[in-house]
């Protein structure tokens, strides 16, 4: 058969593959043969042109099960016979070849034309050139009648997990997307998860694409609204006279005073340090106080320790409710 294409071994998956399988095994080629990855490659570029088909008709139920059917009804014998014997039909004129779905799979001239009718991209075939018509001398060709049908624009969503610094800052930045589409977005400042970006046009035939935004969990900050959370550790000393520390921000390293006494689980307000609110605002960070003891001492460090112990007036126990 003319231009026939297996498209169960273009994927690489069996016949009976589930669509999962089938999902699979496109996302992981449409990534090694994307043209992004391979520029300049023809190959590459017709190969994954072939995955793309392969997955769209094999991942709709009803068009695979019509490849199926013409995959079967072409290798019969008396197929080109029954073809041949189509070109004189009208697309209504209907007869035993009729297979499933109402299509007539002798009325195609080629793998091509099924195709082609298959996934809407052109109309109806015709017959054969005959003499006389200026296209008879090429071998091979067959004429087609084109209608063009203009691609329903769709919108699509896709979703997008990135740090809480990026997040934070926003600007320019490529992503791959799950069909193996890179693309550069410009991303604004102060994303929330659960945030959509809109990148127009980029969605299914010229349709719009949206980003849903996961804002990933950090290991030091916690976002609460338009509040930044952390908790910082501080020595015994730090914390009973005061001190000036180092707090990591998403702007960098800050000076903190820390009050006389400060005690374990207080919370103090470095203001504007948190998430953007608008351009000229932000929210503000909130550091609780870790008072952190410590587990190796030098024999110095310990002799004062049980010096101040001995020395020390403050009972911590003595205000028990019993």
């Amino acid at each position: 058969m003319q231009n026939f294409r297996n498209y169960y071994a273009i994927l690489g998956v069996a016949k009976e593959a589930s669509g999962d399988e089938i999902k699979r095994a496109f996302r992981r080629l449409a990534r090694q043969y994307h043209p992004d990855l391979n520029p300049g490659n023809k190959e590459a570029e017709e190969r994954f042109k072939d995955i793309g088909e392969a997955y769209e008709v094999l991942s709709d139920t009803t068009k695979r099960a019509q490849y199926d059917e013409y995959s079967k009804f072409w290798k019969q014998k008396g197929f080109q016979n029954a073809r041949r014997a189509a070109a004189g039909r009208t697309w209504g004129d209907r007869s035993e070849s009729r297979v499933a779905d109402n299509l007539d799979y002798s009325e195609f001239i080629d793998f091509n034309s099924f195709v082609d009718r298959l996934l809407n991209r052109r109309g109806e075939p015709t017959a054969p050139p005959q003499p006389g018509n200026r296209d008879y001398y090429r071998p091979g060709t067959t004429r087609t009648a084109y209608t063009v049908k203009p691609p329903v624009a769709r919108d699509a969503e896709a979703r997008l997990t990135i740090p809480l610094e990026k997040a934070f800052s926003g600007g320019r930045e490529r992503i791959r997307l799950e069909d193996g589409r890179s693309l550069e977005v410009n991303m604004p400042p102060g994303l929330v998860t659960g945030q959509r970006i809109r990148l127009k046009n980029q969605g299914i035939n010229g349709g719009d694409l949206f980003l849903k935004i996961t804002v990933a969990p950090h290991d030091f900050f916690r976002l609460e609204g338009v509040d930044l959370y952390c908790e910082v550790p501080v020595t015994p000393s730090e914390a009973v006279l005061g001190s000036a520390i180092e707090v990591p921000t998403l702007d960098g390293m800050v000076k903190m005073n820390l009050p006389r006494g400060v005690r374990h689980g207080q919370r103090l307000r470095l203001s504007n340090k948190g998430y953007p609110i608008n351009r000229d605002r932000r929210g503000d960070q909130i550091v609780e106080i870790q008072i952190a003891t410590p587990t190796q001492l030098s024999t110095d460090e310990l002799a004062l320790y049980e010096q101040l112990r001995a020395i020390e007036s403050f009972d911590p126990r003595a205000n028990l409710p019993i």
